[in-house]
């Protein structure tokens, strides 16, 4: 029991440790979710790092933890979004960015039934852009898509 003591009066008297833990933390934490939000929780718990060093209350340090935080939020997170992510609005997402790319037909594509084309490891269900037919093992382009149909022309 005296131990748990020891550690509490030790805690409490070296604040620090706890800010650095979570500043810690949260920067292992964003390293999985990219999303900087964490970073600017970080960036608050170093703030409140520096103000424990000096002899103020625990609820001025978790003052400073949040303030640094929000202020981080508006000020440090969209800057590092513009540096880190520049052409965000260039980049397609999900199946917009079949467009272009190239695959190989798996199941023939006839005028009268859809086919298959496999696609960086994936099936999607295929038509041919002029309505035409396509046979098994011909390679094809991406050229647009409806849903989960590609439209495909042959290279």
């Amino acid at each position: 029991m005296l131990t748990y003591y020891f550690l509490i009066d030790y805690l409490t008297s070296n604040l620090w440790l706890i800010w650095t833990l979570i500043c810690v933390l949260a920067l292992i934490l964003e390293v999985s979710s990219g999303t900087f939000y964490l970073m600017c929780f970080a960036l608050g718990a170093a703030c409140s790092i520096v103000v424990s060093l000096f002899p103020v209350p625990f609820w001025v340090q978790v003052l400073v933890f949040a303030v640094g935080s929000v202020l981080s939020v508006y000020c440090v997170r969209p800057f590092a979004l513009r540096y880190l992510h520049p052409n965000k609005a260039d980049r397609p997402s999900n199946a917009d960015a079949l467009l272009g790319r190239e695959g190989v037909v798996i199941e023939a594509i006839r005028p009268d039934r859809d086919g298959y084309v496999k696609v960086d490891g994936d099936e999607w269900r295929a038509v041919a852009k002029d309505g035409g037919s396509i046979a098994k093992g011909e390679r094809v382009r991406i050229v647009g898509r409806e849903s989960i149909i590609v439209t495909v022309e042959q290279i």
